[in-house]
Order: C-alpha cells, then structure tokens, then sequence
C-alpha cells in the first residue's frame, strides 16, 4: 500500500518523497560484490532488416552522423558526442535489440561487473578486443531481468561535431539520452537497478501501491533508463535529446515534407513525467525512437522522487493529451548473447492502458473532481475504442 502521508504533495499535483516509495514482492538477491561504477547509458545495439532503408531513416532524414558502415554494420554517433558511436545498426533476420550498452569509469569496473553477475549466476562473456568496432574491452550479460547488457571503458575517440555548424540540420540530434525497457515486475525491476546504483527520480502508481512505471538515473539527468511494466523483457524505446523545443518541430515538418509523417507515432508534447518536450518515431523496422528535450538536473544527493498517480491524464502528456494504443502496447523484442530472441513475459499486474484507456479505465484533470474534471468530449478519448 502507497503511504501518502510520506509524501508531500506539490502544487502541480504530482507527490514527492526523499525516498522511492517502490518495494518488490519477490526481489532479487542483493550481491555481496561490487557493483560496476556506471557513468551513462552509451549506446545501443540495434538489429535491422532492411540496413538501407534505416540508414535512410537513422543519416538522411534524423541526422546522426556516420563514424563507419559496412555492408553488415552502420556505427553512428549523435552531435556532442566523442567516442565511437551512439547507435550500432546490424543487419539481421530479426528485428531486436543485441545490447543495452553503459560505459563504466575505469577499467577495473570491468572485473566488478563480471564479479557481481557471476555472483547472481547471470550469463556472463567477456571480450578483451570489444564485441564491436570503436569499443574495447567489454563484458556482456543476461541480467535476472533478461536483457542483454553491456559494460565498457575503453573506446576509440572520434571528432566532436558541435562546431561544425556547416553539417548541422534544424532537427539536430545531440546527445543519446536514456534507454526505456518494457518489464512485467517494475518493482523487481528497480531493486535490481537500486543495486546496480541507479537511483530513482520519477514513478507512476496507484493508491494501492501498484507501480506502472519507474524512471532511474546514474548521470544527473532525469534518467538512463526506464522501466515500464508490460510484456517483456522488451525494449520501448531509445531516446535522443536535442537543444531546443523547436528542433523537435523541425523533424515534424521534415517528415511531413517528405511524405514520412506516418514515421509519427506520438507527439510532438511535453511530458508530465521528466517535464520534457518530446516526440516518438517509429523506425522502418518499428523500433521506438525518442526525441526529447529540456528535463532537468537531478544531481544532488537529496533530490526528491516524484511520485505520479496512474489516473492523472498529465502525468503522460502535460496538456492532457491522449496516449495512443499502440505505444502502450508495443515494443522491440531483446536478444540473448547468441543472438536469439529472448521469450517474452506476460505481466500480471494490472496494466496502465486498461487502468486509464481501457474500457473500464478513467482519467482525471482535477482528482477532487474525478473523470468528471473532463468535459465529456474528451473522456471519450481515453476509452480505447474511441481512439481506434
């Protein structure tokens, strides 16, 4: 049960607590090893099928910059940044994520890693020469969640575009921001991540205590990672940011130019949660992509959680607009470490379509008012036959 009395509530509507009011049922066992130091979520290992068509998407039309590509392989790295790369696109049968990648501050973290999962009887391989181009020496794993992640240190340095105003585009993408992983059991999920030193800054729940959703963060920004209760282990969405609300609006009318508007799957907005401008994509092959903008800062060793009601129609979109059924409902398939999908996991707890789209879901405006805070014109768009 959600104790609100821990809470203070916020003239924004949302809670906020000194401590992530999440505890799991059945966590996993907390390591007596180190864990490795995290820095920062790094890069993602993308497998595509068509690897013309998602240059297209990924070079011609996002942006990103080509660091190397061969007829297998596409490395590419976003505007401010100066190792190798920020996404791998790897030609494959199946469309799926091969690894989650975060690199860790020294060398010696590499050790830990494989210490701390070994310890769990995680499966664990190591490749001193790296498990792809630009990276070093680097360990792979299979968590308890069952996603596939990797570790690194060492990376190939490569030029920092933020000066060459002469290649950017009005929708320039310039940092990888943060991963967003689909899991049946967030609360597991998080104590997992808690022990791996990820520290929680934004949740979604109900007043029973059932938790829908869980941002979490090594660097000082709102998140590296979220964990999204549904079926999985699957992967919602990798997420770029941008400076400006308005190089997210020069990507809307960029796609609409060239007739990709249907690449839109939601947005453009501004989140409740993380207080960010955004836009979710959908790649040829139907990986989520995010564009984002203008979080805030979260380093301080006494920055609050937030804590979300499920019914709050802003928690998702700040000016209450409706969540489409598909971005609740899919997602990308995750590989183990021989390249075969992982199986998918039904959850068990409630889900947050049914609780607030569904046919006997509700949302609200102003809680003391209930849906009825809604004008009846746009309480139909949260019932899920009415957005079909």
């Amino acid at each position: 049960m959600t104790n609100r009395q821990e809470m203070t509530q916020t003239s924004s509507g949302f809670y906020v607590s000194q401590e992530a009011p999440i505890h799991p049922d059945n966590p996993t066992p907390t390591p007596t090893s180190t864990p490795p130091d995290v820095l920062r979520c790094a890069y993602m290992e993308l497998v595509v099928t068509d690897l013309a068509a998602s240059r297209v998407f990924y070079v011609d039309i996002l942006g990103l910059y080509v660091t190397e590509e061969d007829d297998e392989a596409i490395y590419l790295r976003s505007t401010e940044e100066f190792i190798h790369h920020n996404l791998v696109l790897r030609k494959g049968p199946v469309a799926a994520v091969a690894a989650f990648s975060y690199r860790v501050r020294e060398p010696a973290d590499l050790d830990r890693a494989v210490e701390f999962y070994t310890e769990l009887g995680c499966e664990v391989r190591r490749n001193e020469n790296g498990f792809v181009k630009g990276i070093g020496d680097s360990v792979r794993v299979v968590d308890p969640l069952g996603f596939p992640y990797e570790f690194f240190h060492q990376t190939d340095h490569v030029e920092r575009m933020s000066w060459r105003y002469d290649l950017h585009i009005p929708g320039e993408l310039v940092r990888l921001d943060h991963f967003n992983q689909v899991t049946p059991d967030v609360p597991r999920a998080v104590k997992f991540m808690q022990d791996l030193g990820f520290r929680v800054t934004e949740d979604i729940q109900d007043d029973e205590g059932t938790v829908y959703a869980a941002w979490m963060r090594r660097k000082p920004t709102v998140h590296d990672t979220a964990m999204t209760g549904g079926d999985g282990p699957r992967m919602h969405h990798v997420c770029f940011a941008t400076h400006e609300k308005h190089n997210i609006l020069a990507i809307c009318d960029k796609l609409g130019a060239l007739r990709r508007s249907d690449a839109i799957e939601r947005g453009p907005g501004r989140h409740g949660v993380s207080n960010a401008f955004y836009l979710y994509l959908r790649d040829p092959d139907g990986h989520r992509v995010e564009v984002y903008t203008q979080d805030y800062y979260t380093g301080d060793p006494d920055n609050p959680v937030i804590t979300w009601d499920v019914h709050d129609n802003q928690r998702r979109d700040w000016w209450g607009n409706p969540v489409v059924p598909s971005w609740y409902t899919d997602a990308s398939l995750v590989l183990d470490l021989d390249g075969n999908p992982q199986p998918v996991v039904a959850r068990t707890d409630t889900s947050e379509m049914a609780v607030t789209i569904g046919a006997d879901g509700f949302s609200y405006t102003r809680p003391d008012e209930g849906e009825e805070s809604m004008p009846e014109w746009k309480q139909g768009e949260y019932k899920l036959g009415h957005q079909l």
